[in-house]
């Protein structure tokens, strides 16, 4: 029976859909987007952002909150215009990412500094500016905060970054709430740390902070780590230092290969409970989604270059490469990929879709079954975090167009870069 190849067996990401077999994102044909911008190029539903967003509100509706967006999932000037538009502050990492919050609005006051390693000049920058919070990672770190903002005549607003040593049952590279991991401050030494933060004449303690990892898809990880962040906070108060907000970071994993993450505002549903029955639903909660507010959002679209089947291996080479999608070569992760325009076949082959780039991580997908041609163009789904955001030049590619649907409404958000921008800053010698 011939049938159309490559169709997904699984729902497509929001406002991804098939209508009279061409690939849509909302109202935007991706074919035609592709034709008049080229390819690799990234396309973003505003509608599935904005979807995403509704669900934390509504899980907090009703108590005092602040939702940052963390930027580094996807930092492109747009999509941050959008969310802050839409009531989010913004959880930075770096003076640049500082920069780039500024440059679309942002409150400064709705800016938390997150991050292990933030140098003197960006704690200038930030209490400068005046951000809401530092959420500091180290003694170390906090004598060096206290040292910067006494020499501006200043107090630093700080929460400490607990590790409560929590496995978040993700991936290695993604998980941080464990012993063996770079982040935070370790479970038995938190009480001193906030001890000697409140003595420093140059630091405000504000709140408390934890975060486990990032693609989580179970509730229990969540759980597991607020009661050990309550647990503290109850013996940080005792102590004579009060926490005015409770920081529970982001994490919450997308359906990338028939994930079931909970959905946010039943997983805030759960939290908040276990928050009231342990005395603190009175505390302002602060949370830093990323990838769940952009990731499935973004489509990646490519074109098919070459069909090179061979004796173990169909190779697939298509125009993207690990420059513009470093996930699967970075954490071997799986991203879902599917025809733009299915084709009719009775066998579709098996392929790994691989990219141009002269490394053999250079792959997309492993083990695909399409039905296509030279010419073809494919749809790397859900790929709106950590891909554009971690995009390289390597082999001097310049990174991809990005354009932002809107309804039936495409802007383009970013230009492709071209070699000149590549090359603006070298010097010949």
């Amino acid at each position: 029976m011939t049938t159309l190849a490559g169709l997904p067996t699984t729902p497509l990401p929001p406002f991804v859909t098939y209508q009279d077999q061409q690939l849509m994102v909302e109202g935007a044909s991706l074919a035609a987007l592709a034709r008049e911008h080229g390819t690799p190029l990234f396309v973003y539903s505003r509608a599935a952002m904005l979807q995403a967003l509704a669900a934390y509100q509504r899980g907090l509706a009703g108590r005092r909150h602040l939702i940052c967006y963390a930027m580094k999932a996807n930092s492109s000037l747009a999509i941050l215009q959008t969310l802050v538009a839409a009531g989010c502050g913004l959880d930075i990492v770096s003076g640049g990412e500082l920069e780039r919050a500024l440059a679309v609005g942002v409150d400064p006051t709705k800016v938390i500094f997150s991050g292990v390693g933030k140098t003197r000049a960006e704690m200038r920058q930030a209490l400068s500016v005046g951000i809401g919070c530092f959420n500091v990672e180290s003694r170390a770190e906090l004598d060096v905060l206290d040292e910067v903002a006494r020499g501006m005549g200043l107090r630093a607003p700080v929460s400490i970054r607990v590790n409560p040593n929590v496995d978040a049952q993700t991936h290695p590279y993604i998980s941080t709430g464990l012993k063996g991991n770079k982040f935070g401050i370790a479970h038995e030494d938190v009480l001193s740390t906030y001890q000697h933060a409140a003595a420093c004449e140059g630091l405000r303690v504000v709140g408390i902070d934890c975060h486990i990892g990032s693609q989580i898809t179970q509730t229990g990880p969540y759980l597991d780590a607020m009661d050990r962040v309550l647990d503290l906070v109850e013996q940080i108060e005792a102590a004579g230092v009060p926490i005015e907000h409770i920081d529970f970071g982001g994490g919450l994993g997308i359906d990338y290969q028939g994930d079931n993450p909970p959905e946010a505002d039943v997983l805030w549903q759960a939290l908040l409970q276990r928050l009231d029955v342990r005395g603190f639903g009175d505390r302002q909660i602060c949370i830093e989604p990323g990838r769940s507010l952009v990731g499935n959002a973004g489509v990646c679209l490519t074109e098919v270059l070459y069909l090179k089947p061979g004796e173990q291996k169909n190779f697939l080479i298509v125009d993207a490469a690990m420059n513009d999608l470093p996930r699967p070569a970075m954490y071997q992760a799986f991203h879902r990929i599917v025809p733009v325009a299915p084709r009719a076949s009775e066998d579709a082959p098996t392929w790994d879709v691989v990219g141009p780039v002269c490394e053999s991580g250079d792959w997309i997908g492993r083990d695909r079954a399409l039905a296509v041609q030279s010419g073809d163009l494919l749809a790397v789904l859900s790929a709106g975090a950590y891909c554009m955001s971690m995009a390289s030049n390597y082999n001097t590619r310049g990174r991809a167009a990005e354009v932002l649907v809107d309804g039936a409404h495409a802007h383009l958000i970013r230009a492709r870069e071209s070699l000149t921008d590549q090359t603006r800053l070298e010097r010949l010698l």
